[in-house]
């Protein structure tokens, strides 16, 4: 999957989440050359570092909330976020995460709207505790640790070691469909269908020993190709 088709995605997804009603601000992606590397990133101006401090969680959110540091921001104010870094045809690293609203404003500025709309029924739970989630990917064999840090791997609620191994880098279309699923699943089954493509896939690239561990497995299915003029 080449930078160019990878970018092409991120906009696809962006657009496919407006016209269905699921996104309630965006940031276009841009792309653009850095130095020897091609980077797909946030229009304007990013504070990514905000989401590495040891700092409450809601001031994290509000730091990425006000900056803009976002793709998509869903309509419960869950933020997206989706960057790429390529050299030349190949994946250097990726930057995937959904950091989760701390709170509800938009439902509590128009309760009866929400209510009534099944699609919102995941969200609007009081049991819910908001737990940011991240796949990182980098194939840089200085950074690699076998098992202790897969090149790519899930972080669940910003635990420093929580690295689970993935099997490969995650599409934009892949990443989207998982926030989806398993965030807003009456949303996903109501537009199911429609949603994602048969999109280009990432190599494997789990060892044999993170393997045998718990893990995460693309099983990367068939479905048809995603417009991606939205």
């Amino acid at each position: 999957m080449t930078s160019k088709e990878t970018f092409d995605e991120v906009l696809a997804v962006t657009n496919r989440m407006i016209s269905l009603g699921l996104c309630n601000e965006q940031n276009y992606p841009k792309i653009e050359k850095v130095g020897r590397d091609t980077e797909i990133t946030i229009a304007g101006k990013l504070n990514l570092s905000a989401s590495l401090r040891n700092v409450e969680y809601r001031e994290i959110y509000d730091a990425l909330s006000i900056s803009r540091s976002y793709n998509i921001m869903m309509l419960d104010g869950g933020l997206v976020q989706m960057l790429y870094t390529f050299t030349g045809r190949t994946l250097r690293s990726h930057h995937l995460a959904y950091f989760p609203s701390p709170d509800f404003e938009a439902f509590q500025n128009d309760e009866e709207l929400y209510l009534t709309d099944e699609i919102y029924a995941d969200i609007l739970q009081k049991s819910i505790l908001p737990c940011p989630v991240r796949f990182d990917f980098d194939e840089s064999d200085k950074l690699h640790e076998e098992i202790f840090h897969p090149k790519s791997h899930l972080t669940l609620g910003q635990y420093t070691n929580c690295r689970i191994p993935v099997s490969a880098a995650l599409t934009p279309c892949e990443f989207a469909g998982f926030v989806l699923r398993s965030f807003y699943g009456s949303a996903y089954r109501k537009f199911n269908g429609t949603l994602w493509p048969n999109s280009h896939r990432f190599d494997e690239i789990l060892t044999s020993a993170e393997q045998s561990i718990l893990h995460v497995r693309l099983c990367h299915p068939k479905y048809s190709r995603l417009d991606t003029a939205g």
